[in-house]
Protein backbone atom coordinates (compact mmCIF):
# COMPACT_ATOMS: atom_id res chain seq x y z
CA UNK A 1 0.00 0.00 0.00
CA UNK A 2 0.96 3.61 -0.78
CA UNK A 3 -0.45 5.02 2.35
CA UNK A 4 1.38 4.18 5.82
CA UNK A 5 0.34 1.15 6.96
CA UNK A 6 -1.87 0.40 10.23
CA UNK A 7 -0.35 -1.10 12.85
CA UNK A 8 -1.91 -2.29 16.47
CA UNK A 9 -5.99 -1.70 16.81
CA UNK A 10 -6.00 0.15 13.82
CA UNK A 11 -5.18 -2.98 11.58
CA UNK A 12 -7.52 -5.33 13.39
CA UNK A 13 -10.37 -3.37 12.16
CA UNK A 14 -9.08 -2.44 8.76
CA UNK A 15 -8.14 -6.90 8.65
CA UNK A 16 -11.68 -7.59 10.20
CA UNK A 17 -13.16 -4.97 7.77
CA UNK A 18 -11.48 -7.21 4.81
CA UNK A 19 -12.70 -10.49 5.56
CA UNK A 20 -16.34 -9.49 6.12
CA UNK A 21 -16.90 -7.49 3.22
CA UNK A 22 -14.24 -7.15 0.97
CA UNK A 23 -12.58 -4.40 -0.73
CA UNK A 24 -13.71 -3.80 -4.40
CA UNK A 25 -10.95 -2.73 -6.78
CA UNK A 26 -11.97 -2.29 -10.16
CA UNK A 27 -9.96 -3.43 -13.05
CA UNK A 28 -7.60 -0.74 -14.98
CA UNK A 29 -6.18 -3.23 -17.35
CA UNK A 30 -8.20 -5.19 -20.09
CA UNK A 31 -7.28 -8.37 -22.36
CA UNK A 32 -6.28 -5.49 -24.88
CA UNK A 33 -2.80 -5.53 -23.34
CA UNK A 34 -2.62 -8.67 -24.27
CA UNK A 35 -3.27 -7.97 -27.78
CA UNK A 36 -7.02 -10.00 -27.15
CA UNK A 37 -10.01 -8.57 -28.27
CA UNK A 38 -13.17 -9.62 -25.58
CA UNK A 39 -16.67 -8.65 -24.80
CA UNK A 40 -17.86 -6.87 -21.66
CA UNK A 41 -20.60 -8.68 -20.53
CA UNK A 42 -23.08 -8.99 -17.67
CA UNK A 43 -25.05 -11.69 -16.22
CA UNK A 44 -26.76 -12.76 -13.03
CA UNK A 45 -25.78 -14.71 -10.21
CA UNK A 46 -28.35 -17.60 -9.55
CA UNK A 47 -30.19 -15.36 -6.45
CA UNK A 48 -30.18 -12.37 -8.82
CA UNK A 49 -27.35 -10.18 -8.37
CA UNK A 50 -25.68 -8.32 -11.37
CA UNK A 51 -21.91 -10.04 -12.24
CA UNK A 52 -19.64 -8.25 -14.91
CA UNK A 53 -16.99 -9.52 -16.74
CA UNK A 54 -15.27 -10.05 -20.25
CA UNK A 55 -15.19 -12.84 -22.82
CA UNK A 56 -12.65 -13.45 -24.42
CA UNK A 57 -13.65 -15.81 -27.87
CA UNK A 58 -11.30 -17.83 -29.56
CA UNK A 59 -10.57 -17.57 -33.03
CA UNK A 60 -13.57 -20.44 -33.85
CA UNK A 61 -17.01 -20.66 -32.47
CA UNK A 62 -18.27 -23.68 -30.98
CA UNK A 63 -15.36 -23.62 -28.89
CA UNK A 64 -14.78 -24.64 -25.12
CA UNK A 65 -13.97 -22.61 -22.40
CA UNK A 66 -12.24 -21.78 -19.31
CA UNK A 67 -13.85 -19.96 -16.11
CA UNK A 68 -11.19 -17.96 -14.01
CA UNK A 69 -12.67 -17.79 -10.32
CA UNK A 70 -10.28 -15.24 -8.83
CA UNK A 71 -9.49 -15.13 -4.72
CA UNK A 72 -10.26 -13.06 -1.93
CA UNK A 73 -9.73 -9.45 -2.22
CA UNK A 74 -9.12 -9.69 -6.08
CA UNK A 75 -10.87 -8.90 -9.54
CA UNK A 76 -11.06 -10.32 -12.74
CA UNK A 77 -7.42 -9.78 -13.86
CA UNK A 78 -6.33 -11.45 -10.67
CA UNK A 79 -4.42 -9.52 -7.56
CA UNK A 80 -2.79 -6.07 -7.85
CA UNK A 81 -0.59 -5.89 -5.20
CA UNK A 82 -0.02 -3.11 -2.59
CA UNK A 83 -3.50 -2.62 -2.22
CA UNK A 84 -3.96 -4.35 1.43
CA UNK A 85 -2.20 -4.31 4.63
CA UNK A 86 -0.27 -7.44 4.06
CA UNK A 87 2.18 -9.00 2.31
CA UNK A 88 1.56 -9.67 -1.32
CA UNK A 89 2.41 -9.92 -5.26
CA UNK A 90 1.12 -9.90 -8.08
CA UNK A 91 -1.01 -12.70 -9.94
CA UNK A 92 -2.03 -11.75 -13.30
CA UNK A 93 -4.16 -13.58 -14.86
CA UNK A 94 -4.30 -11.89 -18.50
CA UNK A 95 -0.84 -13.66 -19.46
CA UNK A 96 -2.92 -17.40 -18.88
CA UNK A 97 -5.65 -15.89 -20.42
CA UNK A 98 -3.77 -15.12 -24.19
CA UNK A 99 -2.07 -18.38 -23.88
CA UNK A 100 -5.24 -20.32 -23.19
CA UNK A 101 -6.82 -18.05 -26.13
CA UNK A 102 -4.04 -19.22 -28.23
CA UNK A 103 -4.65 -23.17 -27.56
CA UNK A 104 -8.48 -22.40 -28.74
CA UNK A 105 -10.02 -21.34 -25.54
CA UNK A 106 -12.65 -19.19 -25.04
CA UNK A 107 -11.99 -17.60 -22.00
CA UNK A 108 -14.40 -15.73 -19.13
CA UNK A 109 -12.89 -13.66 -16.76
CA UNK A 110 -15.51 -12.24 -14.29
CA UNK A 111 -15.85 -10.49 -10.90
CA UNK A 112 -17.29 -12.12 -8.02
CA UNK A 113 -19.94 -10.64 -6.35
CA UNK A 114 -18.84 -7.58 -3.93
CA UNK A 115 -15.37 -7.55 -6.20
CA UNK A 116 -14.65 -5.29 -9.32
CA UNK A 117 -17.74 -4.14 -10.65
CA UNK A 118 -20.31 -6.82 -9.73
CA UNK A 119 -23.19 -6.05 -6.83
CA UNK A 120 -21.74 -6.78 -3.35
CA UNK A 121 -23.30 -9.74 -1.20
CA UNK A 122 -22.14 -9.34 2.20
CA UNK A 123 -20.69 -10.99 4.30
CA UNK A 124 -17.64 -12.85 2.07
CA UNK A 125 -18.65 -16.36 2.84
CA UNK A 126 -15.08 -17.33 0.63
CA UNK A 127 -17.08 -20.02 -1.54
CA UNK A 128 -20.73 -21.16 -0.07
CA UNK A 129 -22.80 -17.93 -1.27
CA UNK A 130 -19.61 -16.83 -4.30
CA UNK A 131 -20.75 -20.52 -5.70
CA UNK A 132 -23.99 -18.54 -6.86
CA UNK A 133 -21.74 -16.19 -8.79
CA UNK A 134 -19.57 -19.30 -10.26
CA UNK A 135 -22.89 -21.17 -11.27
CA UNK A 136 -24.25 -17.80 -12.37
CA UNK A 137 -21.44 -17.32 -14.55
CA UNK A 138 -21.52 -21.51 -16.20
CA UNK A 139 -25.41 -20.51 -17.06
CA UNK A 140 -24.62 -17.35 -19.08
CA UNK A 141 -22.02 -19.07 -20.78
CA UNK A 142 -24.74 -21.89 -21.45
CA UNK A 143 -26.50 -19.30 -23.68
CA UNK A 144 -24.22 -18.35 -26.24
CA UNK A 145 -24.01 -20.36 -29.66
CA UNK A 146 -20.34 -19.97 -29.39
CA UNK A 147 -19.56 -21.73 -26.43
CA UNK A 148 -19.62 -25.36 -26.11
CA UNK A 149 -21.71 -26.09 -22.98
CA UNK A 150 -20.67 -29.23 -22.24
CA UNK A 151 -16.65 -28.31 -22.22
CA UNK A 152 -16.48 -26.42 -20.12
CA UNK A 153 -13.28 -26.21 -17.51
CA UNK A 154 -12.16 -23.96 -14.62
CA UNK A 155 -9.04 -22.26 -12.88
CA UNK A 156 -9.88 -21.33 -9.23
CA UNK A 157 -7.42 -19.35 -6.88
CA UNK A 158 -7.77 -19.39 -3.05
CA UNK A 159 -11.08 -18.63 -2.58
CA UNK A 160 -12.10 -18.95 -5.72
CA UNK A 161 -10.88 -22.83 -5.42
CA UNK A 162 -13.27 -22.88 -3.01
CA UNK A 163 -15.80 -21.22 -4.98
CA UNK A 164 -15.51 -23.61 -7.50
CA UNK A 165 -15.89 -26.88 -5.59
CA UNK A 166 -18.79 -25.59 -3.54
CA UNK A 167 -20.46 -24.20 -7.11
CA UNK A 168 -19.68 -27.54 -9.57
CA UNK A 169 -22.29 -29.97 -8.05
CA UNK A 170 -25.03 -27.08 -8.86
CA UNK A 171 -24.18 -26.98 -12.78
CA UNK A 172 -22.36 -30.34 -14.65
CA UNK A 173 -21.47 -30.99 -16.15
CA UNK A 174 -18.08 -29.57 -15.36
CA UNK A 175 -14.96 -31.32 -17.26
CA UNK A 176 -12.02 -30.00 -15.56
CA UNK A 177 -11.09 -27.79 -12.07
CA UNK A 178 -7.50 -26.12 -11.67
CA UNK A 179 -7.94 -25.47 -7.48
CA UNK A 180 -5.12 -23.52 -6.93
CA UNK A 181 -4.16 -23.62 -3.30
CA UNK A 182 -7.93 -23.85 -2.02
CA UNK A 183 -8.39 -24.01 1.83
CA UNK A 184 -10.57 -24.54 4.75
CA UNK A 185 -11.24 -20.51 6.26
CA UNK A 186 -11.03 -21.27 10.26
CA UNK A 187 -7.50 -22.66 9.62
CA UNK A 188 -6.23 -19.95 7.02
CA UNK A 189 -7.81 -17.27 9.03
CA UNK A 190 -5.82 -18.49 12.07
CA UNK A 191 -2.43 -18.66 10.67
CA UNK A 192 -3.35 -15.72 8.98
CA UNK A 193 -4.34 -13.53 12.33
CA UNK A 194 -1.37 -14.83 14.51
CA UNK A 195 0.75 -13.66 11.49
CA UNK A 196 -0.80 -10.42 10.76
CA UNK A 197 -2.41 -9.38 13.95
CA UNK A 198 -0.50 -11.06 16.34
CA UNK A 199 -1.46 -13.75 19.63
CA UNK A 200 -4.62 -12.20 20.35
CA UNK A 201 -4.77 -12.86 16.36
CA UNK A 202 -7.10 -16.14 16.66
CA UNK A 203 -9.06 -15.07 19.10
CA UNK A 204 -10.05 -11.76 17.05
CA UNK A 205 -11.08 -14.30 13.83
CA UNK A 206 -12.79 -17.03 15.84
CA UNK A 207 -14.95 -13.58 16.80
CA UNK A 208 -15.96 -12.71 13.73
CA UNK A 209 -18.62 -15.88 13.64
CA UNK A 210 -20.74 -13.68 15.58
CA UNK A 211 -20.87 -11.13 13.22
CA UNK A 212 -21.74 -13.53 10.55
CA UNK A 213 -24.85 -15.47 13.10
CA UNK A 214 -25.86 -11.79 13.16
CA UNK A 215 -26.45 -11.75 9.12
CA UNK A 216 -27.53 -15.24 8.65
CA UNK A 217 -24.67 -16.29 6.01
CA UNK A 218 -22.57 -19.60 6.99
CA UNK A 219 -20.08 -19.71 9.76
CA UNK A 220 -16.46 -19.37 8.85
CA UNK A 221 -16.03 -21.72 11.99
CA UNK A 222 -17.69 -24.35 9.89
CA UNK A 223 -16.16 -23.85 6.11
CA UNK A 224 -15.16 -26.56 4.40
CA UNK A 225 -14.61 -27.34 0.96
CA UNK A 226 -14.21 -31.17 1.27
CA UNK A 227 -17.98 -31.57 2.21
CA UNK A 228 -18.04 -30.33 -1.60
CA UNK A 229 -15.38 -32.37 -2.76
CA UNK A 230 -16.91 -35.88 -2.83
CA UNK A 231 -19.62 -34.13 -4.87
CA UNK A 232 -17.66 -33.15 -7.82
CA UNK A 233 -18.51 -36.30 -9.52
CA UNK A 234 -17.05 -36.69 -13.08
CA UNK A 235 -14.73 -33.40 -13.10
CA UNK A 236 -11.56 -34.14 -13.25
CA UNK A 237 -9.57 -31.73 -10.34
CA UNK A 238 -6.04 -31.12 -10.29
CA UNK A 239 -4.95 -29.63 -6.78
CA UNK A 240 -1.46 -27.15 -6.55
CA UNK A 241 -0.42 -26.04 -3.65
CA UNK A 242 2.74 -24.01 -3.17
CA UNK A 243 5.60 -25.41 -0.92
CA UNK A 244 6.43 -21.41 1.18
CA UNK A 245 2.50 -20.79 1.73
CA UNK A 246 2.57 -19.80 5.79
CA UNK A 247 -1.28 -19.75 6.25
CA UNK A 248 -2.75 -22.48 3.93
CA UNK A 249 -1.71 -26.21 4.56
CA UNK A 250 -0.76 -29.30 2.53
CA UNK A 251 -2.33 -31.69 4.61
CA UNK A 252 -5.82 -29.95 4.21
CA UNK A 253 -5.03 -29.88 0.25
CA UNK A 254 -4.22 -33.44 0.38
CA UNK A 255 -7.44 -34.29 2.44
CA UNK A 256 -9.59 -32.20 -0.07
CA UNK A 257 -7.62 -34.48 -2.52
CA UNK A 258 -8.90 -37.96 -0.93
CA UNK A 259 -12.06 -37.07 -0.58
CA UNK A 260 -12.49 -35.74 -4.83
CA UNK A 261 -13.79 -38.72 -6.89
CA UNK A 262 -11.67 -37.76 -9.72
CA UNK A 263 -8.76 -36.01 -8.39
CA UNK A 264 -5.12 -36.33 -10.38
CA UNK A 265 -3.64 -35.44 -6.97
CA UNK A 266 -1.24 -32.17 -5.70
CA UNK A 267 1.14 -30.00 -7.56
CA UNK A 268 3.18 -28.69 -5.08
CA UNK A 269 4.50 -25.39 -6.59
CA UNK A 270 7.97 -23.88 -5.44
CA UNK A 271 6.68 -20.72 -3.49
CA UNK A 272 8.55 -18.23 -0.98
CA UNK A 273 4.91 -17.25 0.04
CA UNK A 274 1.02 -17.84 -0.53
CA UNK A 275 0.43 -15.28 -3.47
CA UNK A 276 3.78 -16.75 -5.28
CA UNK A 277 2.30 -19.94 -5.42
CA UNK A 278 -0.70 -18.47 -7.38
CA UNK A 279 1.82 -17.91 -9.60
CA UNK A 280 1.76 -21.19 -10.99
CA UNK A 281 -0.80 -20.24 -13.68
CA UNK A 282 1.94 -18.63 -15.55
CA UNK A 283 5.19 -20.23 -14.70
CA UNK A 284 3.99 -23.78 -15.32
CA UNK A 285 1.50 -22.33 -18.40
CA UNK A 286 2.20 -25.13 -20.62
CA UNK A 287 1.42 -27.55 -18.10
CA UNK A 288 -2.17 -25.49 -17.71
CA UNK A 289 -2.75 -25.86 -21.17
CA UNK A 290 -1.63 -29.61 -21.08
CA UNK A 291 -4.06 -30.50 -18.07
CA UNK A 292 -7.21 -28.65 -19.84
CA UNK A 293 -6.36 -30.54 -23.51
CA UNK A 294 -6.59 -33.73 -22.12
CA UNK A 295 -9.53 -33.44 -20.15
CA UNK A 296 -11.23 -30.58 -21.14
Amino acid sequence: MTEKQPRGLAKLVVLSRLMVWGRVLPPTRTPAEVGLTFEDVAFPSTDGLRLRGWFVPAAAARRPTIVFVHGWLWNRTGNVAGQVPFHDVDVDFLPITKTLHDAGYHVLLFDLAGHGESQPRPPLTYGPHEARDFAGAVAYLRTREDVDPGRIGVIGTSAGGNTAMYGIPQCQPIRALLAVQPTRVPRFNRRFARTEMGPLGPLAARSVDLLYLAMRAPLPSRHDPGVAAPLLGETVVQYVQGTGDPWGEMSIVEEFSRRTPRSLGVLTHPSTGRYEGYRYINERSDDVVAFFDQHV
